[in-house]
């Protein structure tokens, strides 16, 4: 039976950026090329404040990796810290408690103007530090194909469950990086022209 092609919008560049890792390499928007990556953005002392995105996030990366097929193509998931911190031992220390393994799912960060510039300017994301030095932020998550294209961002829980959500659209875009060549991918760009978006 034939089953219309689904596409995951082309909604802008992904900002460029160099920022420290969690093991204090260097990392940039062009590390990421080639790769799909999942953004999130959280303080390195959020806690259980992020409890639940954490464990989302940990259920992404293990149903992702068992259910949808990337070929050849990395997935992969960093989250910013808000807090302008660039000390990798911090940034590993976020990175632990949250359960970030240090392979595919990792933390960055950077100083507090380029957080400022690559998280609000870049990612869009909105976040601000309160007089007791916490930060209030928006628990958003930004989806970026290996071409540094945003094709998902996910403000708010809908009633399906968020993990459900990203891995559904992981797939949808797995099927599109997949059939990329030949004559298939005329039909994908035609979805997109035709906004066949889920």
């Amino acid at each position: 039976m034939f089953e219309p092609i689904q596409v995951l919008p082309r909604i802008r560049l992904a900002p460029g950026y160099g920022l420290t890792a969690d093991d204090g390499s260097f990392v940039s928007s062009e590390t990421a090329r080639g790769a799909v990556t999942l953004y999130s953005f959280a303080p390195t002392d959020c806690g259980d404040e992020c409890a639940e995105m954490f464990t989302t996030l940990a259920t992404v990366q293990e149903r992702i990796d068992e259910e949808v097929d990337l070929g050849d193509t990395d997935f992969r998931i960093v989250t910013i810290a808000l807090d302008g911190v660039a000390d990798p031992g911090a940034l590993a220390a976020a990175a632990e408690q949250s359960g970030a393994d240090g392979t595919n799912w990792r933390w960055y960060g950077a100083d507090e103007d380029t957080t400022r510039t690559v998280v609000a300017a870049g990612f869009r994301r909105w976040y601000e530090r309160a007089d007791d030095g916490s930060i209030d932020f928006d628990r958003a998550m930004v989806l970026v194909d290996g071409n540094g294209l945003i094709r998902g961002e996910y403000r708010y829980q809908t009633l399906a469950a968020d993990h459900e959500k990203f891995v559904r659209h992981a797939g949808i875009l797995a099927d599109e990086i997949r059939n990329a060549d030949g004559a298939t991918a005329l039909a994908y760009e035609a979805a997109h022209l035709f906004l066949c978006y889920p």
